[in-house]
């Protein structure tokens, strides 16, 4: 466990390093829940895809085989970002905006972003896609967490520097929306004023902005002719079972089947090519068909943990007065949240058909690596903390020891 020692350990008075990491600086519960709902991706993964695999790619375990290459190196990337020091995140913060809006304007280039659906999301770089809006929603939050660092008085003082950050949002909102990614800014929006608020914004401030971007998302919506058909679909997929409600309805049919305890692994019908993206996002919907109600308040009680040890690390880390980590722990616990909300919510007909992955859990590289940076992000913030606090403890039995 040395690889995730924080800093020399003489720095911090701290006698035995490797034990405070250890049983302070985990947090069990998160890492619980973020394993669990791994593990649950693979095997939902194998299930749902085998047939649709063995069809297109000659080969069954096609994706599922890339599902857990995409695992190995998603939970190396993790690893790895639990040894970046959060002050790397803090001076980072312009540069991970410059490479934010750099990417989601590179996959606009010609030639250079792929389409797929009619959408232009992905960098290719051999045999692999990059998703450029997922890297962008982790860089976009480290830089927003900065910013109400660095400003929080003038954001809770002024108009000018509550605004300021949105500007920031205003300009990758519509670096998405030219991909088409209307799910991404969604996320990402969502995401930045749940941090914006939470860092202490006036009332008046925040109900203003919500107004705004509640009619702006309504615009956007009747701006495109397939965003209004999929409100449509959405109101009632029944009414075009074949045409634009397609989707829904053969996701509501998969909850349908699975009742209360399901069809049990593996027998799901939805997956035999009825549902598109069976694998992908609508995956929390084959799932339900095998495992029922009951799989489906497990997996979120699951997320619900996730979000929740999230936003807990983020409230003792402000109560440390590490105010950046707090802010960054908001922010990635909103972003899971919220993107899982979605997800599940378009699963089961309670919001429009969104081209989302379920974080942890769907299929897809990209998603799979920033979520498991994601974990390691918050890992580090509550290392940081146990550190910085057990740092202060043994400072204050020295001064005392001395005094006496």
């Amino acid at each position: 466990m040395t690889v995730f020692a924080l800093t020399n350990p003489s720095q911090a008075h701290i006698s035995d390093p490797k034990s405070l990491v250890i049983s302070k600086g985990f947090d069990f519960w998160l890492l619980g829940a973020a394993g669990s709902l791994l593990m649950i991706g693979l095997i939902m993964i194998a299930s749902a895809s085998i047939d649709i695999a063995d069809v297109r790619n000659n080969n069954p375990l096609y994706y599922v085989l890339r599902h857990g290459s995409f695992l190995l190196v998603g939970m190396t990337a993790g690893f790895a970002v639990v040894n970046v020091p959060i002050q790397w995140w803090m001076k980072s913060g312009w540069l991970l905006l410059v490479l934010s809006l750099g990417l989601l304007i590179l996959v606009l280039v010609p030639g250079v972003g792929r389409t797929v659906n009619g959408s232009t999301r992905w960098i290719g770089f051999g045999g692999l896609n990059l998703q450029v809006s997922e890297l962008a929603k982790l860089f976009l939050i480290a830089y927003m967490a900065g910013y109400l660092d660095r400003r929080r008085d003038e954001v809770m003082a002024s108009w000018w520097g509550f605004l300021k950050p949105m500007i920031v949002m205003l300009i990758a909102s519509f670096l998405l929306l030219m991909e088409p990614d209307f799910g991404a800014t969604v996320v990402i929006a969502s995401a930045i004023l749940g941090m914006i608020f939470l860092s202490g914004a006036r009332i008046g401030q925040f109900s203003v902005l919500i107004v705004g971007c509640a009619i702006s998302a309504v615009a956007l919506v009747f701006s495109q002719p397939y965003r209004l058909k999929r409100l449509t679909g959405y109101t009632d997929p029944w009414a075009d079972q074949f045409g634009s409600g397609y989707q829904l309805s053969q996701a509501l049919i998969a909850f349908g089947r699975g009742e209360w305890t399901g069809v049990g692994l593996g027998n799901s019908v939805q997956k035999l090519f009825y549902l598109p993206e069976a694998h992908t996002d609508f995956v929390f919907a084959i799932f339900a068909e095998e495992f029922g109600v009951v799989g489906c308040i497990f997996v979120i009680s699951l997320f619900a943990i996730l979000v929740f040890r999230a936003l807990k690390i983020g409230i003792e880390a402000e109560r440390a007065n590490q105010r950046f980590s707090a802010y960054f722990a908001y922010g990635i616990g909103l972003l899971l949240g919220g993107q899982a909300l979605i997800n599940m919510g378009v699963n089961v007909g309670l919001l429009p058909t969104k081209g989302l992955t379920l974080p942890l859990v769907s299929y897809g590289g990209s998603s799979l690596l920033v979520s498991c940076m994601c974990i390691g992000v918050l890992i580090r913030i509550n290392l940081e903390r146990c550190q910085l606090q057990e740092s202060g403890s043994n400072s204050d039995k020295e001064s005392k020891g001395e005094k006496a």
